[in-house]
């Protein structure tokens, strides 16, 4: 049934705010949680997140002290559902093991946004950069048996193959060409608008994340390999932002990612399969639906614009976590020898892609292909999880795969 989050009243402001026993929420079970519950988790604290970092952005070039102030209070129940949603990530999970789940997250909403997505250029930019995070995923599941003597599957079951995709040492190119054409607000579909926001917060969160855990390892390659895929990082985030229109205007702005919110709270609570999690999207959705509330009524006073006219009249479809197998094979056989050039995308690795190869590189093998190579030392080969058979791409494929 459809749903549309302007017709609908929240939990009013002022009954917002919890207290610590509240906050202080039970996390999920590592041994029996569906790895698509965390997930989820991992999603909705990079759009919290988001929300949060976007407030004190908007308070900071604000000159008028009740907006500031009306944002300062949206924004305290914002970090409450940020503690709230974050602190379900269960605590004897490693940095690791988080990692996993994290690259998990990555490619399997990356792949339903991009497969959803109405808009050409939008939805290449999903699959140029899905095929990134899928080898990132395949360089952390060998660190990760190396340094706990553990299977990645253990954490993302066989819902995501564990294979190579376009090799993390192709992804360093020149800054200039990780920016991309923004969406036309004008013109752009509203679906287009949550999709480049969502993908944009899920980078974002992941960048920060290996800014701060990276140097926590003691594993020289593990500390290398945070460092390497992080500045990945930087360049998907890069990549994602820059589809954003930047002549939106700040209340534009507001009410989008107010909307998100709701779109994200809404798909999660249709979807979960934890009744514990599923109740705190639907408590965080009706917390949200207010939040929306305010923000149109200052987009209206401030900005002289009905937000109904920028805004889906209903939420799309819901935002499902669930296996893309097909999807990134077929992207694999396509699309693996991609980079870009300027905002295009070009097949021959051009002058300035190859200065930069070799200013990053050097003259040495950079973390993401000794990871691969130190596990063949250790265990005798790679290590892999190819459910649906070879490598799409006959020069990836590895006779140890399928361990």
């Amino acid at each position: 049934m459809s749903f549309n989050p302007l017709e609908h009243r929240g939990i009013p402001l002022d009954r917002q705010i919890r207290d610590w026993r509240e906050l202080n929420v039970t996390p999920v079970d590592p041994d029996r949680c569906d790895p698509y519950t965390k997930c989820r988790i991992i999603a909705m604290n990079g759009i919290e997140v988001e929300a949060i970092m976007f407030s004190h952005h908007f308070s900071r070039v604000c000159p008028d002290m009740d907006i500031k102030r009306r944002l300062a209070e949206v924004r305290y129940v914002e970090q409450q559902q940020q503690k709230t949603v974050n602190w379900l990530l269960p605590g004897q999970a490693s940095v690791l093991e988080t990692t996993l789940s994290y690259e998990q997250v990555a490619v399997d909403l990356t792949c339903w946004v991009a497969r959803m997505e109405p808009d050409p250029y939008l939805r290449q930019a999903y699959e140029f950069g899905v095929l990134e995070d899928f080898d990132h995923l395949y360089r952390y599941a060998n660190l990760y048996e190396m340094v706990e003597h553990r299977k990645a599957e253990k954490i993302v079951d066989a819902l995501t193959e564990v294979i190579p995709g376009r090799p993390t040492v192709r992804q360093h190119r020149h800054p200039a060409d990780n920016v991309r054409e923004p969406y036309d607000r004008a013109a752009a579909a509203p679906e287009s608008k949550l999709h480049a926001l969502t993908i944009m917060a899920a980078e974002q969160q992941t960048m920060n994340f290996y800014m701060n855990v990276g140097p926590m390892y003691m594993e020289p390659i593990a500390r290398q390999l945070y460092q390497e895929i992080g500045m990945v990082e930087e360049e998907h985030v890069t990549h994602y932002e820059s589809l954003v229109d930047p002549g939106e205007t700040w209340w534009e702005r507001l009410v989008n990612h107010e909307y998100n919110e709701c779109y994200m709270y809404h798909s999660f609570m249709e979807t979960e399969t934890d009744p514990a999690v599923k109740a705190i999207w639907e408590l965080h959705l009706n917390m949200e639906l207010e939040h929306l509330r305010i923000a149109c009524d200052l987009m209206r006073r401030h900005d002289g614009r009905d937000p109904e006219s920028i805004l889906a009249p209903q939420l799309p479809e819901p935002v499902t976590f669930e296996p893309n197998k097909e999807f990134v094979r077929d992207l694999l056989a396509t699309q693996i020898d991609l980079t870009t050039l300027g905002a295009g995308y070009v097949r021959e690795a051009h002058e300035r892609f190859q200065k930069m190869q070799r200013q990053v590189n050097g003259d040495e093998k950079p973390p993401s292909e000794r990871v691969i190579d130190q596990h063949r030392d250790m265990f005798g080969g790679e290590y892999r999880m190819a459910t649906e058979g070879d490598h799409p791409v006959t020069e990836l494929q590895e006779a140890h795969a399928g361990r």
